[in-house]
Order: C-alpha cells, then sequence, then structure tokens
C-alpha cells in the first residue's frame, strides 16, 4: 500500500511555495541527479509528493551548511542504500516518558560520539574525503549547533589533548585544525543575510592566532540572525579606531587563549572604552585563571561557548560599557616600565649564563620569548602568580615533547632571576621578588602527572 507521504499530489507550483526553489533549479536538478522524481499527468504537468517535498528541505539544509548539491545528492543516496527510508530531517528527539527521554538522549550521545570518533579518526589519518564525509552525515543527523560543538569543537579539544601528551603530531593537529575552519567559513558564507540590527565585530587580539572560537560564534550569532563583521587573526590596535568608524558596531567579541595575547586584549579594551564601544571577551585563559577576568574592563562571556550566544544576544539588548574591577598598583606599572626598557639586556645575560648543553638553543630562544611575554602581561594585568599557572602548563609539555628534566626549567628560572638581578634596578623589585620565592619553591613546579592531568581537564571540555 503506497503511503500517503509516497502520493504524488502536489503540482509544479505547491512545490515552489513549500520550498522556496526556482521551477529551473528543480527542472536541473531532476535531469542531472534524477532528484526528485516526479510522475507525470497524461497532460505532462509534473506531480511531487510529500516525500519529495521533504527531501528537497533536506537537500536545501545540506547547501546551507556549505555542501555542494552534488555531494548532497551523493550523500543522500549513500545513506538511502543504507537504510530503509531516506533522511529527510536532522534526528529530532521528541520522548514522551521520563524513561523514553534517558533512553532517546543516550541514543543521542552514542551516534555523536561515534561520529566524532570517526572525524578524529578521519583527520589523524590525514583523511580529507572521510573526514568530510561523517561531518556532512552528522549535519544530517543533527542540528549544525550540536555538530559544531559536539564533533568539531569537542574533537578538536581531544586532539589537541592528544598533541599535549605527544601521541599526536603537530602536522596532524594542525590539518584537523584547517579542515574545521574551513567547513565553518564556507558555512559562514552561506548564511542568509541579517535580520536584525545592530553590528558585531568578533576576531582575536593582537598576536592571537587561535581563531576556532570567534569564527565559530560568528557563525552561531548569524545564524540567530546578527550583523557580524568577523576579523580573523591577530587584530592590530593601531587600525582599530579607523575600523570602528567604518563598520560602526554596537559590540566588540574578541577571544584570547593565551596569558601573552591578554596583554593585547587589555590594549584593545581600553581603545574602545575609550571609543564608548562595549567589548565582550572570553578564551581558555580565562577559565584556567577567573581571576583575570576582574583586570579586564569588558564583559565577560563565560567558562561555555553555549552560553555565549545567549549573553551577546542580551548586551546587544542592553549595550554598556564595563569598567575593570582591579587595576594594577603603582608598583606594578613601575615594574613593567623596567621591564621593557631592560627586557632586551635580561634576554642578552641569560643567553650568556645559560649553559647550551642543558638548554639547546632553539629551546632557549622559544623560552625567552613565551616567558618574556607573559611577565609583560601579567604586570600589566597586576598579578605575577598568573606566569607561575602558566609555567605549569610549560613544564608538562617540556617533559612531553622534548624529555625535558624538569629541574633543567628551576635552572632556567634561576638563570633568569640571576640576570634580572644584575641588569635591572629597584624599579622590578616586584618581579624580582616573585621568582626569587618562585625559584625557592620548586622543586621543578610540581610532578609532571600532575600537570599532564591538569591539561587534560581543561581540554576536555567545549569551552571558549
Amino acid at each position: 500500500m503506497v503511503s500517503q507521504r509516497d502520493t504524488h499530489l502536489f503540482n509544479l507550483k505547491a512545490v515552489v511555495t513549500a520550498t522556496g526553489l526556482k521551477p529551473d533549479t528543480l527542472r536541473a536538478w531532476e535531469r542531472r541527479y534524477g532528484i526528485p522524481a516526479p510522475v507525470r499527468t497524461p497532460s505532462g504537468h509534473r506531480l511531487y509528493s510529500q516525500r519529495d517535498i521533504d527531501l528537497l528541505h533536506w537537500l536545501i539544509a545540506r547547501q546551507s551548511e556549505g555542501l555542494a548539491i552534488s555531494r548532497a545528492v551523493e550523500m543522500w543516496l549513500r545513506l538511502d542504500r543504507e537504510a530503509s527510508a531516506p533522511p529527510v530531517a536532522p534526528l529530532v528527539l521528541q520522548p514522551s516518558t521520563a524513561v523514553d527521554q534517558q533512553n532517546m538522549a543516550a541514543t543521542h550521545d552514542s551516534i555523536l560520539r561515534e561520529k566524532r570518533t570517526q572525524w578524529i579518526d578521519a583527520c589523524l589519518r590525514f583523511d580529507e574525503q572521510a573526514a568530510e564525509q561523517t561531518l556532512s552525515e552528522s549535519f544530517a543527523l543533527f542540528t549544525p549547533e550540536i555538530v559544531y560543538l559536539d564533533v568539531i569543537q569537542k574533537g578538536l579539544a581531544i586532539i589537541g589533548e592528544g598533541w599535549y601528551k605527544a601521541r599526536v603530531t603537530v602536522q596532524q593537529e594542525h590539518f584537523a585544525s584547517a579542515l574545521a575552519l574551513r567547513r565553518l567559513e564556507a558555512m559562514l558564507v552561506a548564511t542568509p543575510p541579517p535580520t536584525r540590527n545592530g553590528r558585531i565585530l568578533i576576531g582575536c587580539p593582537p598576536e592571537e592566532e587561535h581563531t576556532f572560537v570567534p569564527l565559530l560564534l560568528s557563525l552561531l550569532l548569524r545564524r540567530r540572525g546578527w550583523d557580524t563583521v568577523y576579523l580573523g587573526a591577530n587584530v592590530p590596535v593601531g587600525s582599530l579606531e579607523a575600523t570602528i568608524a567604518a563598520t560602526r558596531p554596537l559590540l566588540v567579541v574578541l577571544t584570547a587563549q593565551q596569558l601573552s595575547t591578554t596583554l593585547g586584549l587589555l590594549e584593545v579594551a581600553n581603545v574602545l572604552l575609550r571609543e564608548r564601544i562595549p567589548l565582550a571577551y572570553g578564551g581558555l585563559i580565562f577559565n584556567r585563571l577567573p581571576d583575570l577576568q576582574q583586570a579586564i574592563p569588558g564583559h565577560f562571556l563565560g567558562a561555555r561557548i553555549e552560553a555565549a550566544a545567549a549573553t551577546i544576544e542580551a548586551l546587544m539588548a542592553a549595550p554598556r560599557l564595563q569598567a575593570a574591577q582591579r587595576i594594577p598598583s603603582y608598583a606594578y606599572s613601575a615594574a613593567l616600565r623596567e621591564y621593557r626598557a631592560r627586557h632586551a639586556a635580561v634576554e642578552a645575560e641569560v643567553w650568556r649564563l645559560m649553559p647550551t648543553d642543558v638548554m639547546p638553543l632553539r629551546m632557549l630562544a622559544a623560552a625567552n620569548l613565551h616567558f618574556g611575554r607573559n611577565i609583560e602581561a601579567a604586570l600589566a594585568l597586576g598579578d605575577l602568580e598568573y606566569v607561575s599557572a602558566d609555567l605549569e602548563w610549560l613544564n608538562g609539555m617540556l617533559v612531553n615533547h622534548v624529555g625535558m628534566p624538569p629541574e633543567r626549567v628551576d635552572l632556567y628560572l634561576m638563570t633568569y632571576l640571576q640576570a634580572m638581578r644584575t641588569v635591572t634596578h629597584e624599579d622590578a623589585a616586584p618581579l624580582t621578588r616573585w621568582l626569587s620565592a618562585l625559584t625557592s619553591e620548586s622543586p621543578s613546579l610540581g610532578a609532571p602527572g600532575h600537570l599532564v592531568h591538569r591539561s587534560n581537564v581543561l581540554r576536555s571540555h567545549p569551552e571558549l
């Protein structure tokens, strides 16, 4: 018996009205792909079924996610061969009882874990086609927001954890990140025009190169109808005023993942405060160091990206400035000026004192760059203990990636302290006192196992 959904009842005009597709597009798809498959009346007019209309909606949804129509048809045909009925809509859970709700949620989570694992495995094999196919199948089953957060973002977090523990190479991590960013960029381009008033600028502060979170935020907000301008990585402070004048935003959103790039965020925040433009911000570093939020004049977006879009919408409804809750002391400001004036001389002294058989030149250069940026950021933000937390992560990375014994990190810190005492003047006292206390509290800033566990916890959640 033919079901009502398979009965051919709708003429071409009804399908055009229901789907928004043009008649020429319907005929072209039918000619090229055999989809949809209407029947002909004796007079030659096309008649379509409800299943045809559902299929067209499904194809349109895949196109809106950035998939070419040929790939969407190919995916639908393959899924059709593997199932008793073709997929015509994202998976929707509609439990009737509490037990049904638990069972369906478990199924929902199980499928997501499977798709996430498939995507990770494909990325680690450098299999672009398999990775893209897995994402396309995920978008066919779930809403785009669920796929962004539970497949792509959590997948990247797991790959990042593998890199930290030296089980995943830099090339594998970069390959996965590039695939994820390319997919998000394609979807961003495919979003419809904005339907809500007010413009939002979204990007990264100076020297911040991690663009996944701001790009994902841009996409989530555009799907909600907001006019977002995505600025990308490493937004310079110097041209910010001209950008604001050209775009006239109601809100600027920036994300920083590292302590060093929080310094650039602070500089941008101060410019925005003078321009009377509200700032919203987030990033992993603010989840690791919640006290850091007090130093930024802006609105914190929260620890998880799922809630960030709602926070931004609330700010757009009532834009307002937010001053910093804490400013650095005079002693810290003086120490920052002294450190900036003597920084190059300090590093030269470290180069002179540090034995190359203890720390190779390449590693010493990287340590100086990373440590120096973090010291400058912590002084500007008002608390050198921010550097201590970052050193724990750095110590674990050195142990995992280069096999460097933890005591060598301690030797580097003691060498840096000696250089500070030799080169700097009295204004640097807060920094030298902190380094002195830090080196006396070693050994090794904590056990490597503890540090690896801490990093794993940080990376196991879909955070900003």
